[in-house]
């Protein structure tokens, strides 16, 4: 198989994958307890983060089973060691075995699984699957976004005041302070912060959320896979510069990001500069 990857080639895969990662949330899902705090075992990571056998159960399928799809992609994940080799690969997997283990850990159902395929250096699948709720994302580049096999599209919401936001609080309240500074009054209304960050901006990108907010230090993996799919649904994540983000680097972790519909960019980011 080359070391780039065509759309059409891309969508022949979305039946093997689809298995896959429903394969894999069948590895996590006995973990899970809604509600409840997970009987599953954790420990921490360097830096304190917490990380369960789930994660680690998750990674190691997907590991196998998408290095049997495209043998020739690199990979890079949370949870395996990184391999600078990615870096001179035209084809790199992009996962996050369980993108809101703090949530999994606690019974919240917003985790989900994360699966990005990059071709040269853009994401051409995207797969964000929510195992609790049972919903699942996915696109393939230009082929358009899809929620449980329904098209989905983002807002078409013109203006930023009265949007439905969401993002870490700090966040909120710069945007609100840029829109009073311009005279507008933000009105906004908040949503709950979705854990997982791949999720947050799946929302964005089904029109359920007009902006989502991300903090710095988020990595390729919480963003690649669901990235895709919101710029196939009428958005992106972007920077505060408005740049689209840039993947497979030698350090994956990225600044503060907005994941917006396109027809908000532009006043999101001047809100946020102001």
């Amino acid at each position: 198989m080359p070391d780039t990857m065509s759309s059409e080639a891309a969508q022949a895969l979305m039946p093997a994958l689809r298995e896959a990662v429903r394969e894999a949330a069948s590895l996590a899902l006995p973990h899970f307890r809604s509600g409840e705090q997970t009987r599953a075992r954790i420990w921490s990571k360097a830096g304190g983060s917490p990380v369960t056998e789930a994660d680690v159960a998750v990674d190691a399928f997907l590991k196998v089973r998408l290095s049997q799809i495209v043998p020739a992609a690199a990979w890079l994940s949370e949870e395996t060691r990184d391999d600078p080799v990615r870096l001179r690969s035209g084809l790199v997997w992009i996962v996050d075995p369980i993108d809101g283990t703090r949530a999994f850990l606690s019974g919240h159902p917003d985790w989900s699984i994360a699966v990005g395929l990059l071709s040269a250096g853009q994401p051409v699948i995207g797969i964000v699957h929510a195992p609790a709720s049972g919903h699942f994302y996915e696109a393939v580049a230009g082929c358009g976004s899809r929620r449980d096999e329904a098209p989905i599209r983002v807002s078409n919401r013109a203006a930023l005041p009265g949007a439905r936001v969401t993002g870490p609080k700090p966040m909120i309240e710069r945007l609100t302070r840029g829109l009073t500074r311009e005279g507008a009054d933000p009105d906004f209304v908040r949503i709950d912060r979705v854990p997982s960050l791949a999720l947050r901006v799946a929302r964005v990108a089904e029109g359920s959320i007009d902006v989502g907010l991300v903090s710095s230090d988020a990595r390729d993996w919480d963003l690649a896979a669901a990235d895709l799919i919101l710029r196939e649904a009428g958005g992106s994540v972007c920077d505060l510069a408005g740049r689209r983000t840039i993947y497979n680097r030698e350090n994956p972790v990225h600044g503060e990001l907005v994941a917006v519909p396109d027809g908000l960019l532009a006043p999101v980011v001047a809100a946020l500069t102001a």
